[in-house]
């Protein structure tokens, strides 16, 4: 049930004044580096995920405004979109997230736990995307904006205290008991409104029957994916399907945490690339649990390997959903969507491993929370 809640408030808040305030504030403080603009565009993604906690949502609230002005600068329409949908996969570890809440359902561990789990991951490869674009503008000669002053960015960083109480109060709110996931969705929507409709006035009433019935479009595809998805993993479980594939792989990693983290991230890799995330997690997870808790694993940290592969999948060919997405929004065909696509995969490929060998980049947080 926190699913059509999360997204009907991340639709509230890309139709209204937040996405804007988030570009602003970061902007300041980063147009004066080296690939400024990019930097920009990827930090404000990771912000607008902690409110929204929807890929899609991101690209579109994110992507709409900061296209022109990449383009504008010198940027590649190919690098200009290929970073939009990328850093939007930040927005999938950064909480709340969709994929998260799915992944604890089925797992069935504490959604709060793994909100928090997410966080560390998301800035770390917030950071990644940071230092290629700072690379890639100084190969390309792009020189930076005037440095913004402090008055200016004080100014900003007044018009997002209102937004930036979305994270807050959803993984505040869970992780103190105040609230579970399913009434933290329902406050965030509460949030949304008051923050969009009341006192930014951008969203009007009338506008919120279109919006719901955006959510209820999106939500029946979920729902219809979910219970698919379900269906297909009873049946590949009665059938044995899964036993036949990875029975040998799983058997021959014994309990190697190592080995048994990359089959993981590969399984999953490779189904979010052709499947949808959700279907994937609800196929895979119920598979892969008994391995997880042979070799010791910790859920969580599985939890965020599942979801940053969920996260990459949204965003790679052949049928990542950013990737329809953008050419829905921005009116591209999809080679070129694609085309700067590699270099931000291999990143997030790298960050994987990185997960994989350092977990306490996972778990740091939620053992920090649990003390």
């Amino acid at each position: 049930a926190a699913v059509p809640m999360f997204i009907f408030a991340a639709d509230i808040l890309t139709k209204g004044h937040t996405a804007n305030r988030l570009l602003d504030v970061v902007d300041t403080f980063t147009r004066h580096i080296r690939g400024g603009l990019p930097i920009t565009t990827a930090a404000a993604c990771a912000l607008f995920g902690a409110v929204s906690g929807s890929t899609q949502a991101t690209v579109v609230a994110i992507g709409t405004p900061m296209r022109p002005r990449l383009l504008a600068k010198g940027y590649s329409d190919h690098f200009s979109l290929a970073l939009i949908i990328n850093s939007s996969d930040i927005a999938l570890l950064i909480p709340p997230s969709i994929g998260f809440i799915i992944y604890g359902v089925v797992m069935k561990i504490s959604i709060g736990d793994l909100f928090l789990a997410g966080i560390l991951p998301g800035l770390l490869i917030l950071a990644m995307f940071a230092i290629y674009c700072y690379i890639d503008s100084r190969l390309k000669g792009i020189t930076p904006e005037p440095q913004a002053s402090w008055n200016e960015r004080l100014r900003s960083m007044r018009r997002v205290i209102l937004p930036m109480g979305f994270p807050v109060l959803v993984v505040g709110g869970i992780y103190g008991g105040f609230f579970s996931a399913v009434e933290a969705s329902a406050v965030a929507v509460a949030y949304a409104f008051i923050l969009e409709v009341i006192i930014y006035r951008k969203v009007s009433i009338r506008d919120l029957g279109s919006l719901a019935l955006s959510t209820g479009m999106i939500t029946a595809v979920v729902f219809i994916l979910v219970a698919v998805g379900a269906a297909f993993s009873q049946t590949l479980g009665t059938a044995g399907v899964p036993e036949k594939i990875l029975g040998p792989l799983i058997e021959g990693i014994g309990d190697n945490q190592f080995l048994a983290l990359l089959l993981i991230a590969v399984a999953f890799f490779i189904g979010c690339m052709f499947v949808d995330p959700i279907v994937v997690i609800l196929i895979l997870v119920p598979i892969f649990k008994p391995l997880v808790q042979s070799t010791g694993l910790d859920p969580l940290q599985v939890g965020v390997i599942v979801t940053l592969q969920a996260a990459i999948g949204s965003a790679t060919p052949p049928f990542g959903v950013d990737i329809f997405t953008a050419i829905a929004v921005f009116r591209r065909p999809y080679m070129d969507v694609i085309r700067g696509t590699p270099p931000f995969i291999a990143i997030l490929a790298l960050a994987t491993l990185v997960l994989i060998l350092f977990p306490q980049i996972s778990l740091l947080l939620p053992s920090l929370g649990g003390d």
